[in-house]
């Protein structure tokens, strides 16, 4: 009797100091801080741990040791300030001004969408009144879900309207704006991934608007270098495509269809198919990315001849995005841009809190940038 009432406990005690040794075992490899996941760089000799600048930033925010911030769907956003609010430099005017009006109308009466709508752009009526315009291609459908993206999603859009091109470049011309970002959706039902319908696009623009100047900012056509080619040698005057994020988190923030080294293989094929032609990219931070890793990622696109870089805040269109992992400050915003040209060689680098890819794309330096090179040849 006394055996089998003790044999029980004995169990109980056995489980229990299982339990306790798999949660030591993990607590030494990684670690939760809120709902963001925290991954020691302890766990391999052959790690390379990040920069000691890194490390002492982020043991000041409370962050434990040689870790790497991880954002997550629903984890904690960052402490607001003391209002309550984002940080003040988030705060922009409410988009106005005749231009502006005129363009608004002009879009819905032709039935063309905008990137900075569907995403909800913030700086919808400084570029607009700025003169750079912005146009959104192939439907307002996506065919790939980012988890960082406000665009909607549909596995099987309607097919593009044939109609569109010519639209498109007739409201550029009645715009009387002097710079214009065409982009689109990604189409990964299309054969070409659309590059045949932006390269006509591009085509009808310069028709219609000789001294328009033209930059697409484009998906990665699934990896078709072919249908990078076809855009590439189209008339375009700049070839954009988005790195989005670090090596490390592409996994976690971008569609598994998208990768890294894809990317990165489409630019460098944009510049070998015109070695003249004006590549850009960019890149949201917030996201956990160190300035390690920030660094590598502007070291990969200078190797793939990338001339222009972009860096913004992410801020999370809605609860069902990933959330922000930290509100990345003014002052280190500028110590990128000048990271950026002058140690990595960038012909120019936007960067602060609320650029984003296409933000004032036609703004002074780039615009005299592509005058001064068609005046060359």
């Amino acid at each position: 009797k006394f055996a089998a009432m003790l044999l029980p406990v004995l169990l109980k005690v056995c489980l229990v100091a299982r339990v306790a040794r798999v949660a030591q075992s993990l607590s030494s490899s990684s670690s939760f801080t809120g709902r963001h996941v925290v991954v020691s760089t302890k766990a391999s000799a052959t790690t390379t741990p990040p920069p000691t600048a890194d490390l002492e930033e982020e043991e000041a925010a409370g962050a434990p040791k040689n870790v790497l911030k991880v954002p997550r769907v629903g984890a904690p956003m960052p402490a607001p300030g003391p209002d309550g609010r984002k940080p003040a430099w988030f705060r922009v005017d409410a988009p106005q001004g005749r231009r502006y009006d005129a363009m608004r109308e002009s879009l819905k009466s032709l039935d063309l969408h905008t990137v900075c709508d569907e995403a909800a752009c913030p700086n919808v009526g400084e570029c607009w009144n700025g003169g750079t315009a912005t146009i959104m291609l192939l439907g307002d459908a996506c065919t790939r879900g980012c988890r960082f993206c406000n665009v909607k999603t549909d596995a099987a859009p309607p097919p593009p309207d044939q109609d569109e091109p010519f639209r498109a470049a007739s409201a550029i011309a009645a715009w009387g704006v002097d710079y214009v970002v065409l982009t689109s959706v990604d189409r990964d039902d299309l054969d070409d991934g659309g590059a045949g319908h932006f390269a006509r696009t591009v085509r009808l623009v310069k028709d219609l608007s000789p001294g328009m100047l033209v930059e697409c900012l484009v998906s990665d056509f699934a990896g078709d270098l072919r249908a990078v080619e076809t855009l590439a040698v189209s008339g375009l005057d700049v070839y954009a495509h988005n790195l989005e994020t670090v090596r490390r988190l592409t996994p976690r923030v971008r569609d598994p269809r998208a990768s890294y080294d894809q990317s990165l293989r489409c630019l460098r094929e944009a510049k070998r198919a015109k070695a003249d032609l004006v590549t850009k990219s960019s890149l949201m931070l917030g996201l956990g990315e160190t300035r390690d890793e920030v660094r590598r990622a502007m070291a990969d696109l200078r190797d793939a001849g990338v001339d222009v870089l972009t860096l913004g805040q992410y801020l999370r269109p809605t609860e069902r995005h990933l959330s922000v992992v930290e509100y990345v400050t003014p002052a280190t915003f500028d110590e990128y841009r000048e990271m950026g040209e002058q140690e990595f060689g960038f012909a120019y680098v936007a960067s602060g809190p609320m650029v984003r890819s296409s933000y004032k794309a036609g703004e002074f330096f780039l615009t005299h940038l592509l005058r001064e090179k068609k005046q060359k040849e």
